[in-house]
Parts: C-alpha cells; sequence; structure tokens
C-alpha cells in the first residue's frame, strides 16, 4: 500500500540517501522523497500497518520525524542533531558509491 508520510528535518539530497538505504534494508519499495516542498514528504509502498510502524520508527531514529508527532523542545533538538548525522553518512556514502 502506497503511503505518504510528511517528515521534518529532511533537507538535502544527503538525507533523502540516508532514508532510501535504511527504508530498501527494511524492504520497503517504490521510495521516493520529494524535496521541492515543505514539509518533505516520503512515499513509500509498504506491504502492511506493522511495516508502516517500522517505517515511522526508523525515520525517527534517524532525526527524521513524522510531522505530526508531538515533540517536547529537547526532543526535538536531539532530532535534530540526529538528522545533521544522518544527512552527513548520507552524503559521505553517497559520493563514496560513485
Amino acid at each position: 500500500m502506497i503511503q505518504v508520510l510528511e517528515v521534518d528535518n529532511v533537507r538535502c539530497s544527503g538525507c533523502a540517501n540516508t532514508i532510501t538505504k535504511a527504508l530498501q534494508e527494511l524492504g520497503c519499495k517504490e521510495i521516493n522523497i520529494d524535496l521541492s516542498c515543505e514539509p518533505r514528504k516520503v512515499t513509500i509502498d509498504v506491504s502492511d500497518e506493522a511495516q508502516l510502524a517500522q517505517v515511522k520508527g526508523i525515520l525517527r531514529q534517524l532525526g527524521y520525524p513524522i510531522t505530526t508527532e508531538e515533540n517536547s523542545t529537547f526532543s526535538s533538538t536531539a532530532l535534530k542533531a540526529k538528522s545533521f548525522i544522518s544527512c552527513a553518512v548520507g552524503k559521505f556514502s553517497s559520493s563514496s558509491d560513485n
């Protein structure tokens, strides 16, 4: 089933690369990340609600929470810090793949 999730903290192709790799490892197919709109949209094909819950958890672990999630100021700051690290990893792994 196709799902469109609006996520926070996605800024560039490095972020998109990190998200794509993590979701591919989970077994998601047809992953598309739209960097042209705010909030950013991640469109994925998931098999069921359980996999969708896993996707949301992975996004949060990487620092890219769903836009509608409630976050405290501390949690929001921690998630932004995680997203910077995930972005850097995505940029590095993208350049080393070439």
